[in-house]
């Protein structure tokens, strides 16, 4: 017997499952089991939830009693760290089914009375943000208990991000992650990838290319709804494919209100007949905008890009230009300058790759920024496969993704630099140039002769021959540069000296001469 046709053993085999009941207890005790065994699968799960990280327990069908009625939830989670506990009731639906609004009122009620911190409820529905809930409750109910809600398609991202991106420390606890992806991968587990735009798109889509669709068509909410979701999905997927969290743009009043959000994509749909949102992967360039036009039967995946600050408007867009070497000619960019009114100009990239001066409409105008745009035919099928509206917008974001976003980077002024310094010729100083040392002066000081200081003498002290040697010997014929005698005044007893306004150069020796007068003048 040929060992290919041998099925391996499976720890959460999908054999036997008769029902949805059978399905939804196997896939609860599954992922409940698994929270316990792979911390680092626990922790992702549960963190965003508000649980700390501590010691995680998990039961399955815990009753309780609430008046004179018995509720058994699906399952409960108590996490403990010292002292302090955090405790959840869960909720699980798989396939098609839906969560309802009375089960989840009664067990807020019952985690209110237990003093629970939250109900988390699972299923195939998605919301457009993680912090929204796609059933409607009484927001009384609220006040002291969290409802909290993750969709399979959420459970199985993060199990994949952390067992194939952010790793697993203990190589068992992987295999154990690994194969609860493998069941909830496989069709019988009844964690359903998003494959239905519902039963109102093929009359919404019809609506809009006749031009007859009415603000007030109640079947507009639905298609909405599942825009959304659909959109929240290809993140999801594109996020297992990067090992990253891609998730959803909204605003800060959209995240509060839900119903904001429906309303702005309801008057979009009917005033121009496109659906439109923006999806954030981190570390890129900018967010990626997803328009599907229902009237051209188009899907446009777009991002704006900010120009250099520096340059030329021709080098700003080569430096774009260059970045897309890879990516098609069809793709088509659009440059926006300061202070420019309406569109800017716009070519295939084919085109601006051989004349970039194409996109410059005003050279005296600096460029601000510009948009990329890939657009690709839209299907129109409600489901999946080959023709369907969901596998085109999943493509488009893909392939959008591959070839444009992730090979351009945010321009980014160059560091500044050190002057080159250029030392300056030394020069020759005469003896004079300075009296004070300066950092343009040359290496070494010119030295300098030290005066020479001769006391003045009254006539009458003695001749030569009286004085000291050393006073003595500054008279002698062999002095350096004698300075003139000066001329004798006709006086009885006189002290001459040299007349100070006949001062000599700086630093020269002065001469004082004393000269007796006899008595018989």
């Amino acid at each position: 017997m040929a060992e290919e046709t041998w099925h391996a053993a499976r720890l959460i085999p999908t054999s036997g499952i008769s029902g949805a009941e059978e399905q939804e207890r196997r896939a609860t005790s599954a992922f409940l089991a698994v929270l316990t065994a792979v911390k680092e699968f626990g922790r992702a799960v549960l963190g965003p939830l508000g649980a700390p990280a501590g010691n995680v327990e998990t039961y399955i069908e815990v009753p309780f009693k609430l008046g004179e009625k018995d509720w058994r939830p699906d399952g409960l989670i108590r996490v403990s760290r010292g002292s302090k506990s955090w405790v959840a009731l869960v909720e699980v639906k798989t396939g098609k089914n839906s969560l309802a609004t009375e089960q989840l009122e009664a067990y807020l009620d019952i985690a209110r009375e237990q003093g629970f911190d939250a109900v988390v409820t699972i299923s195939n529905e998605i919301p457009p943000s993680a912090d929204q809930h796609p059933t409607h409750v009484d927001k009384r109910k609220l006040r002291k208990i969290a409802l909290c809600h993750l969709s399979w398609a959420d459970v199985l991202s993060t199990a994949v991000l952390q067992k194939e991106h952010r790793g697993v420390s203990d190589p068992d606890q992987a295999w154990i992650l690994g194969e609860l992806i493998r069941y909830l991968e496989h069709p019988k587990s009844g964690a359903l990838e998003f494959d239905d735009m519902g039963s109102d798109w093929v009359g919404v889509r019809e609506a809009v290319s006749a031009g007859t669709l009415r603000a007030t068509d109640k079947t507009i909410a639905d298609v909405v709804a599942r825009f959304d979701a659909l959109l929240r999905y290809a993140s999801l997927h594109l996020g297992r494919r990067l090992g990253t969290d891609v998730t959803l743009q909204l605003n800060r009043k959209e995240r509060a209100e839900p119903a904001l959000r429906a309303q702005a994509l309801r008057a979009l749909l009917v005033d121009t007949g496109t659906l439109s949102g923006s999806i954030r992967i981190p570390d890129t360039v900018a967010d990626i905008k997803i328009t599907a036009d229902l009237r051209s039967s188009k899907v446009t995946c777009e991002l704006v890009v900010d120009a250099p600050k520096t340059g030329r408007p021709t080098t700003r867009v080569n430096w774009l230009a260059r970045q897309l070497k890879d990516a098609p000619g069809s793709l088509r960019i659009e440059a926006s300058a300061l202070n420019q009114r309406g569109p800017g100009a716009a070519e295939l990239l084919s085109v601006v790759r051989e004349d970039p001066a194409l996109l410059v409409s005003d050279p005296t105008r600096e460029l601000r920024s510009f948009t990329v745009a890939q657009s690709v035919s839209m299907g129109t099928k409600r489901g999946r496969g080959r023709g369907a509206f969901i596998d085109s917008v999943i493509d488009a974001v893909d392939n959008f993704y591959e070839t444009v976003v992730q090979n351009i980077k945010a321009w980014s002024a160059a560091p500044p630099k050190f002057r080159e310094e250029v030392e300056p010729p030394r020069e020759e100083r005469s003896a004079l140039s300075s009296t004070a040392l300066s950092s343009q002066d040359g290496a070494e000081p010119v030295e300098r002769p030290a005066p020479t200081v001769v006391e003045e003498r009254k006539v009458g002290d003695g001749d030569a021959s009286e004085r000291p040697d050393d006073e003595a010997d500054s008279f002698s014929d062999d002095a350096v540069d004698p300075a003139p005698p000066p001329e004798v005044a006709d006086t009885t007893e006189s002290s001459v000296a040299v007349d100070r306004e006949d001062e000599p150069t700086p630093f020269a020796p002065v001469r004082i001469y004393s000269m007796p007068v006899s008595e018989d003048s």
